[in-house]
């Protein structure tokens, strides 16, 4: 196993975690809960691959900028402030062509035991399969059962959900009426406005994807399936 993929667990988990909690000690208010567009473009970060590194340095970035202004008209109430900071820095990293990882210190051991990732499946399963999507729940008790053996490639595993969520998403949207999906649109377009001039189209195309991703599932009431939310 590579040295990448020995501290995958570690590396994904943080990336949010680590990114969630810089935010709200940047913003002097640990109690602030980020926004389904601010998770949105963490993930879109991630799909991305920017790293960890050049999204803390960005958001310090931004709220230094923010801080130096003389007149500070409003509070930075969404992470999407930072997001042409974070591009910044990304580009700076990139550019500096530094061979070391973040995170390659890390160890081999499992974010978390067995039992927990087979109830968190099973958990799953049950929800899509009550929502009345009975092949991919299916699909999520297979997983379920072979909880032991997906510990030792959780990497994997993680792809396999994806694959399942794209197909879940897919199938709620045929479901939806032409309204949802207007009105999901809309309340994208009024959060996005402020933030629009801060970010790439490549961004803004990323991230709109994510959030509606994210909207469809939550108003069908259903999971998430990625590993990530099992904290």
């Amino acid at each position: 196993m590579s040295e990448e993929q020995s501290n995958w667990p570690a590396n994904y988990f943080n990336y949010f975690t680590e990114i969630e909690e810089h935010f709200q000690r940047a913003r002097g208010t640990s109690l602030f809960l980020l926004s389904p567009l601010d998770w949105a473009l963490i993930e879109s970060w991630r799909t991305s691959e920017v790293p960890l590194e050049a999204v803390l340095r960005g958001i310090d970035a931004a709220f230094e900028k923010w801080r130096s202004r003389k007149s500070k008209v409003q509070q930075v109430n969404s992470l999407a402030f930072c997001a042409q900071a974070v591009l910044k820095e990304a580009q700076i990293l990139a550019g500096a062509a530094s061979p070391r990882r973040s995170g390659s210190g890390g160890s081999d051991a499992p974010p978390f035991p067995p039992e927990e990732l087979r109830a968190y499946l099973s958990a799953n399963a049950a929800a899509v399969r009550n929502a009345g999507w009975e092949e991919i729940a299916g699909s999520l008790d297979q997983l379920a059962r072979g909880a032991e053996t997906h510990m030792a490639n959780l990497e994997e595993l993680e792809q396999r959900l994806t694959a399942l969520e794209e197909k879940l998403i897919a199938a709620v949207r045929t479901a939806q009426t032409e309204e949802t999906l207007f009105e999901a649109r809309r309340d994208l377009a009024a959060e996005l406005r402020p933030y629009r001039g801060k970010m790439t189209a490549d961004q803004l195309a990323m991230l709109e994807a994510q959030y509606l991703e994210r909207r469809l599932l939550e108003s069908a009431r259903l999971p998430r399936l990625s590993l990530f939310y099992m904290k």
